[in-house]
């Protein structure tokens, strides 16, 4: 029987929970360094960031608890019709289970209907399960970043068509 997840979009009251959700993360696999969002000041007041016209940041519940989240943003500079996948990160007993792919459908179905044509997305090599599925669900990697994330310490960028 597969595990039941619930997908909601994020309210205010998520912002502590997903915040250390994404802190405790890049810490489990070495890559809570500068220039990645583990110092982002917004990772603590995601629902106001993703309070923005064409975005949004859908939080993965378990039986009432948050165990990881993922989001659409038009991040500065990536031009007409391009999004940014961002802040995609599940709980260890969260991952291998297929929510994964489920948040990833998710937010292309989202990026979709909001008009945007690709995808663009920037990660690290420490996580190496968030780049196999990328992969697998399409997307490429580029040889330099686009727009202007401010995430130099991301080391890898890919992007993906809407089709």
């Amino acid at each position: 029987m597969k595990p039941q997840f619930d997908l909601r979009l994020i309210s205010s009251d998520d912002n502590a929970a997903i915040a250390k959700i994404i802190r405790d993360t890049l810490v489990e696999f070495g890559a809570s360094r500068p220039g990645t969002v583990y110092y982002d000041e917004s990772t603590d007041r995601l629902s106001e960031v993703f309070d923005k016209a064409g975005s949004a940041y859908f939080i993965a519940e378990k039986d009432g608890i948050i165990i990881g989240g993922a989001g659409i943003y038009p991040t500065e500079n990536l031009g007409d019709g391009t999004c940014e996948l961002v802040k995609m990160y599940l709980l260890p007993q969260a991952r291998g289970l297929g929510l994964g792919k489920l948040l990833m459908d998710k937010c292309i179905s989202f990026a979709a209907a909001a008009g945007y044509r690709q995808i663009y997305l920037e990660t690290m090599p420490e996580l190496t399960l968030a780049i196999g599925l990328y992969q697998r669900t399409g997307f490429e990697r580029l040889p330099a970043p686009l727009g202007a994330s401010g995430h130099f310490g991301c080391g890898i960028w890919m992007l993906r068509q809407i089709t």
